[in-house]
């Protein structure tokens, strides 16, 4: 009963001094110097089974400094869609912080109209983003930047703590997690829709699930917030709006990397900033050869990979579906994969036929192949219009839908008989899909 109370926020564990954090941020571009926790609350780290420290903290459990007249309550949708669609990015390999708990409060709070409450409790590697850093750097806050740099060293990059260039260095190692976590979002058709300042972290883990969706039929100019009305965190412009980010997190360091040479820390972090596209690239190319089952590396590679987006489009192919059908094309069996074109004839059938040959530049047995392809495909995301038939049930007291989401997205690879409708994208006639900030 007491951990239940810690979770729900009715009870504080003993001795301890909870905090809403701090921080500033890049809103679609436009910088806010203060932000903070608004409906969030820090109540304590704990250590895992593994020697790892996590935040411990609760969503929607009542307003703190930063609610901004806000009542820094939240309603059971969005704590439920924080949920499922964590634990989904977690069992998809993908860093990502996680709900230990959701809790209906019993109260209704106001929004449109009367919606029920809840909180969230969740953990991370930390809540330290760029924004925390922006924070501090806005005001001119030298000292308090390097005693956060230290901090965020000391936590996520020990390995560095002795470095002489150990600051340039943090930057490298967040950008290099923000590469690697950007291709795998990219990988699975994630977008994120809110990619501010203050929702990048140091850890390199996705945070926050506001606006967030997956992507049903292939299209780069995706977007499902209903706010991002220009398309800025659009599926296809993530990894550049990383890069932006990032950018902005290495203006915070600039009197840190040289100390009394401002040109020369500014020289060093804008080189290690022009790094990023080709090191997100690389690791997606990698990504890529293991969706596609290619165990070797090949000059053309890239373009291959190019290829098969740019049939892709226009087309009305369900993303995820067409990755998993290409172990059957593997397997010798294209009929699935050439189903869920409009077309195929536009462009998918000459890639299959230098998809084939490039194949062939490999020694392995294409059933074992295949079998690999299926352990890096998943059959089943987390469907948007499955989301909100859960979280619309749960809302009118009616769980099942939402725990029968849960078990089948946090095991997205394997086939599970009776499940075909949690595969399927939504009625091609089904309204476009939008999503909201908040809670």
């Amino acid at each position: 009963p007491d951990g239940a109370a810690m979770l729900s926020g009715s009870q504080l564990p003993p001795n301890s001094a909870s905090l809403a954090m701090a921080y500033a941020g890049h809103q679609f571009g436009s910088f806010s110097p203060q932000l903070g926790d608004g409906r969030a609350l820090l109540i304590g780290e704990l250590i895992d089974k593994n020697g790892n420290r996590k935040d411990l903290q609760l969503k929607g459990s009542g307003p703190t400094p930063f609610s901004r007249g806000g009542d820094g309550k939240a309603a059971i949708g969005p704590v439920l869609r924080e949920y499922v669609i964590g634990e989904a990015m977690h069992a998809l390999g993908i860093p990502t912080t996680r709900a230990l708990a959701a809790t209906s409060t019993g109260d209704y709070i106001f929004r449109e109209q009367p919606v029920a409450g809840a909180v969230l409790a969740r953990v991370a590697a930390s809540h330290i983003r760029v924004g925390t850093f922006q924070f501090f750097a806005a005001r001119g806050q030298t000292e308090k930047v390097k005693q956060l740099a230290d901090y965020a060293i000391k936590r996520h990059y020990p390995e560095i703590t002795d470095s002489k260039d150990r600051y340039l260095e943090l930057f490298r190692q967040v950008r290099d997690r923000q590469a690697s976590l950007l291709s795998k979002w990219v990988l699975v058709g994630f977008v994120h829709g809110v990619m501010n300042t203050d929702n990048m972290t140091i850890s390199g883990e996705t945070i926050d699930y506001g606006p967030c969706a997956f992507m049903d039929h292939y299209d780069p100019d995706t977007v499902f917030s209903s706010i991002d009305e220009h398309g800025r965190y659009a599926y296809g412009k993530q990894p550049t709006i990383a890069q932006w980010n990032l950018a902005r997190f290495a203006e915070c360091l600039i009197e840190l990397v040289v100390s009394g040479d401002r040109d020369a820390a500014v020289q060093l972090l804008t080189t290690e900033v022009s790094a990023f596209p080709a090191i997100y690239q690389a690791v997606w190319l990698n990504g890529m050869r293991e969706k596609l089952g290619l165990s070797t590396v090949h000059e053309g590679d890239l373009e291959l990979a190019n290829q098969l987006y740019a049939a892709m489009q226009g087309q009305n192919v369900d993303f995820t579906q067409l990755f998993r059908e290409l172990a059957n094309v593997v397997r010798g069996h294209d009929v699935g994969a050439m189903a869920l074109f409009d077309d195929p004839k536009a462009g998918f059938t000459d890639w299959l036929h230098t998809y084939r040959h490039r194949l062939s530049l490999e020694e392995q047995e294409a059933g074992l192949r295949a079998t690999k392809m299926d352990e890096i495909n998943p059959i089943y995301i987390p469907r948007n219009h499955l989301v909100e038939e859960a979280l619309s049930a749960a809302g009118n007291g009616n769980m099942k839908p939402f725990k029968d989401l849960l078990e089948i997205v946090t095991k997205p690879y394997s086939l599970v008989q009776g499940a075909e409708k949690f595969a399927q994208p939504a009625p091609r006639e089904t309204e476009k899909y939008v999503t909201f900030c908040g809670t």
